[in-house]
């Protein structure tokens, strides 16, 4: 991953940030410049770099996510590092962004943290798409969950987590009366306020992470930023289809199928971790 520097890389953080927690409006995120996306028609993924300047990544990049993840082109690298994660008990803030329902945690490195490269990366926010963003061989799942993180020079890494349908969810269990407010609050005149969540346990984020696979790749939502390192966890998790249609049931129709179509790999390498290394091809 190429390193930005400091103080760019942390002012590109603040307003991915911001953009992602912003209150409801009209058409999804509502940046500065006026400029507005979404998931269908004329704001849809297919016209996202022409509607403002600052989108234009989103149509001419290299390196975008999501992507198709072939598990037999994905390459062993004997120095991926086991994905070493330090969630904890945090206090949360149930937010809908238009585009997404996310939960914000609040302090500063309260929630926890990732470590990959030897670097250290802070939980900000982990927020929901439907269907999933990426695929695997191919097959796309119910869900994806993103667990944004941020390193104290303003890079950025995301954890992502497939669903199928099947058993309740730990996370969503906790916060499933938060979810229901949050869809009520969509019906008053102050659609967008934020639901406060308590200290939600983030412990169960920290399971099945034996195999993962690694790429570099961007934002799913413009600017479309590159240079973000992805984990795409091979596990895939369960929810049931009760707690799915709870995830969505805030966000306006169209911003229920909230999920970008995968994205050329243009060459790029997808790594794979596994423990024990059983793949025998190795990264060059």
């Amino acid at each position: 991953m190429t390193t930005c520097r400091t103080a760019n890389a942390a002012a590109v953080v603040r307003l991915l940030l911001l953009c992602s927690f912003c209150a409801a409006a009209a058409i999804a995120c509502d940046p500065p410049n006026g400029a507005k996306f979404g998931y269908t028609g004329s704001v849809g993924p297919d016209h996202w770099g022409a509607l403002s300047p600052s989108f234009r990544q989103c149509a001419t990049g290299t390196k975008q996510s999501p992507i198709d993840i072939s598990t037999a082109q994905a390459v062993s690298n004997p120095a991926l590092q086991p994905l070493h994660r330090d969630y904890t008990v945090a206090n949360a803030t149930l937010v809908d962004n238009v585009v997404n329902v996310a939960l914000r945690f609040d302090g500063d490195g309260g929630a926890g943290s990732v470590s990959v490269g030897g670097k250290l990366y802070t939980l900000k926010q982990v927020h929901w798409h439907s269907p999933s963003e990426h695929t695997v061989d191919g097959r796309r799942f119910p869900v994806e969950l993103h667990m944004v993180h941020a390193s104290d020079d303003g890079n950025v890494t995301v954890v992502a987590m497939l669903y199928r349908f099947g058993r309740p969810d730990p996370l969503l269990w906790q916060i499933q009366d938060k979810l229901a407010a949050l869809h009520a609050e969509g019906c008053r005149a102050d659609k967008g306020a934020p639901v406060a969540a308590g200290d939600v346990s983030l412990w169960s984020l920290r399971l099945y992470s034996h195999t993962y696979y690694r790429y570099v790749g961007s934002f799913t939502t413009p600017p479309c930023t590159e240079n973000v390192i992805w984990s795409v966890l091979a596990q895939v998790r369960e929810m049931t289809v009760d707690q799915a249609a709870a995830l969505m049931a805030p966000l306006e129709q169209a911003y229920r199928r909230n999920n970008r179509p995968t994205q050329p790999r243009n060459g790029r390498v997808v790594q794979v971790y596994r423990n024990g290394f059983i793949n025998k091809k190795t990264a060059p």
